[in-house]
């Protein structure tokens, strides 16, 4: 009231109106809107197998995971990790309100005795087995066991150990919990597996599938090679494929967007201004005593602001001219960010690096003989060397390590790491370049050529980093840029025609979940998808998102209700499959009024057309050699006797005329319990997730969580 009583006085009754009604418009926005608190709905974040869960149960469920998370961890959860409790907190209440009914239709139940045995008994559970594992033997060490629940139980008189017991309690007990829906699922799945079996004739059709080999000819006509023009679909015959098959069309809610980027990345202006920056860096570098202290109150990344590097550890932008103490490098670019470095000292250290290239001929066994070939070649690539030619050309040809293609440089080494031969031989050099000998070590003889001689120096570096990031002048422009392009904007075609005009790329995202927290190539941009399923209708314009590095602005190009995508919205996906039938059937055509051998029949066919030869086809094959993924072609080989033609086909990617010449079926087998075991473990390894998804299918999920996340 003070602020409204100051405003009257000093800016007229009009602000005071202006102010009351923005107040007021405020309040009635947060009552009657979207996520108004006065309807029940609106508090609802989804629907599970007829179960309307609350905001306040999901997030209960979600306080315990976050809870659970702090315990584990000693830290709070990051927003990507609260998005993966949040999914964990839903998962939890399709258990006990989808799942939890379906165990309780065939009397799945975990007992007291059970819990017990996962805990301390003869089937202890693998998390448990893990923490409580004797090193020593490698048993489970159920006295501790028994002996940590009895601490569990008993309250210590210590008011400072209190907070610890009752933190540990806390985690044990939501452990214990999640125990039994854990062997709850299993039990179910393997009721449920238990009702599945193999039979001889399964299983030998599988032996058969993996084993006989057919021998073909075929024909093959691409669909490429019917123009387009020729093929065009009409409206009928594009909705008779919608029709015939609709299932494929079968979709959750989603949404369609269309979307435009203002990047916010750094000018020139922007990376000239932090070298500026920089360079007033490098002066008080140079100038101060205190290097470490500086560097890591002024770098950008505190924690690598100060080291002690050898030679084999030194940043790449640090020159071997540049070590000297005191020395100051710097302002330079460093991958994305200005770097100005010191070297504070050079001490020296325990242990040695030196740094080499080598040339490795092995030999091609253990003999005598073969070993004086692999030196007489050593020392002959070594007397080239000596006479002018390159080493690094040298090692590109005859190296036999991974080494041979960057022309022999092992780069920086410490002692101890190369075998002793090589390294006496490199630590022993008194200078630089070759090593006049070859040097034979468990590998081969290797030619060397010393690029820098041993040394124990060690430098303390200090190092200010800047990140190259946008200005706020730069940041201020790509905002008011994307409020220009978004202002008094509605519709897509406008959003379009606008984008057009002053240059910008639209960009699309179909088929966009309620649960997506990325659009597009634009990282974390949960905003947007809440945006879309809870504010806007199809045509409306958001407003401005930051997204950290870019702002966007969208429009809402279409929404899909749960059931099947409309007609219109497939209608170009659906084009290119019927305009794949159309020409299917003119090249049949074609191909029926030709008689005579494939290769008669290709020949007068004319181009595009070309005769193949599979000499080891398999039934549980996909695919054909040059006509790609085929399983029907496959299956219409297997089903022709040998000899015989099937009549022309349309496949995946053309027509096809196959020719059987033989086939040669696999012996029978005594024992098919090899196949039927594979087939049985298959079974296995789909089963829980099928049947969680079936599960999840029948309750007819809602999910409303981006009501609120």
């Amino acid at each position: 009231m003070a602020l409204i009583g100051t405003l009257r006085n000093k800016m007229g009754l009009w602000v005071v109106v202006f102010v009351f009604v923005a107040i007021v418009s405020f309040i009635l926005n947060d009552l009657l809107g979207n996520n108004s608190v006065l309807f029940g709905d609106d508090r609802e974040v989804g629907e599970i197998a007829g179960n309307s869960i609350s905001i306040e149960e999901f997030q209960r469920m979600v306080e315990e995971r976050q809870i659970n998370y702090e315990l584990n961890f000693g830290r709070q959860p990051t927003d990507k990790e609260m998005a993966t409790l949040r999914q964990q907190a839903w998962e939890l209440l399709i258990v006990r309100y989808a799942i939890q009914k379906e165990y309780d239709k065939v009397g799945v139940q975990v007992t007291t005795e059970e819990l017990e045995d996962m805990i301390y008994g003869k089937n202890v559970d693998p998390s448990i087995q893990q923490a409580f594992t004797d090193p020593g033997t490698g048993q489970v060490d159920k006295a501790r066991i028994r002996k940590y629940l009895q601490e569990l139980r008993d309250q210590p008189s210590d008011p400072q150990q209190r907070q610890l017991w009752a933190d540990q309690r806390n985690r044990w007990e939501m452990f214990q919990r999640d125990l039994v829906p854990s062997r709850e699922r299993i039990k179910y799945e393997n009721l449920l597996l238990k009702t599945h079996f193999v039979t001889s004739a399964e299983a030998a059709r599988e032996y058969h599938a993996q084993t006989d080999v057919n021998e073909i000819r075929y024909l093959f006509v691409p669909y490429y090679s019917v123009s387009d023009s020729s093929a065009e679909p009409t409206d009928a015959q594009l909705e008779a494929y919608y029709d015939k098959n609709k299932e494929r069309y079968k979709t959750e809610e989603a949404r369609n967007i269309k979307f435009v980027s203002f990047p916010v990345v750094p000018t020139s202006n922007d990376s000239l201004e932090i070298r500026k920056e920089m360079e007033n860096v490098a002066a008080q570098l140079r100038a101060t005593n205190e290097d470490s202290t500086y560097a890591a109150t002024n770098a950008d990344n505190a924690e690598s602001a100060f080291g002690t590097f050898n030679p084999s550890s030194l940043p790449s932008v640090i020159k071997s001219e540049d070590l000297k103490p005191g020395n100051v490098i710097g302002p330079i670019i460093d991958g994305n960010a200005y770097k100005v470095i010191k070297i504070t000292a050079v001490t020296k250290d325990t242990v040695f690096n030196a740094r080499a290239s080598h040339i490795l001929i092995r030999w091609e066994n253990e003999t005598d003989a073969a070993k004086k070939t692999a030196k007489e070649k050593a020392r002959n690539i070594l007397k080239d060397i000596k006479a002018g030619a390159s080493f690094e050309d040298k090692a590109r040809e005859f190296g036999t390590d991974g080494t041979a293609r960057s022309g022999g440089d092992l780069g920086w080494f410490t002692t101890g790491r190369m075998v002793k031969p090589f390294e006496d031989a490199v630590f022993a050099a008194t200078r630089t370049g070759l090593i006049n000998d070859v040097v034979e070590t468990s590998f081969g003889y290797h030619i060397i050529k010393v690029t820098n001689l041993k040394t124990n120096d060690s430098y303390k570096i200090a190092t200010v980093d800047r990140s190259i990031g946008p200005s706020n002048e730069t940041i201020n422009t790509a905002y008011r840029n994307a409020e220009i392009f978004s202002a008094d904007l509605s519709g897509v075609d406008q959003f379009e025609e606008r984008a057009r005009k002053q240059g910008y790329t639209v960009m699309e995202e179909k088929d966009l979940r309620s649960t997506d927290r990325t659009v597009g190539n634009s990282g974390e941009a949960r905003q947007i998808v809440i945006w879309a399923f809870r504010d806007a209708k199809p045509g409306d314009v958001s407003e401005v998102f930051d997204l950290q590095t870019e702002y966007v602005v969208a429009v809402l190009a279409g929404e899909t209700n749960k059931g099947y995508k409309t007609f219109e919205s497939v209608k170009a996906d659906i084009t290119p499959e019927v305009r794949k039938e159309i020409k299917g059937k003119q090249i049949i055509e074609r191909l029926k009024g030709l008689e005579g051998t494939l290769d008669e029949i290709a020949q007068k066919y004319g181009e595009n057309v070309n005769v193949y030869t599979s000499s080891d086809l398999k039934l549980n094959s996909s695919s054909l050699p040059t006509a790609g993924f085929d399983p029907r072609a496959i299956g219409i080989a297997f089903s022709l006797e040998s000899g015989k033609r099937s009549a022309p086909f349309a496949g995946e990617n053309g027509v096809f005329i196959v020719e059987a010449q033989n086939r040669t079926t696999a012996p029978e087998l005594n024992d098919y319990t090899t196949y039927k075991t594979r087939l049985e473990e298959n079974v296995v390894n789909r089963a829980g997730f099928s049947i969680a998804e079936a599960i999840k299918e029948k309750a007819k999920i809602e999910d409303k969580r981006y009501k609120f996340y």
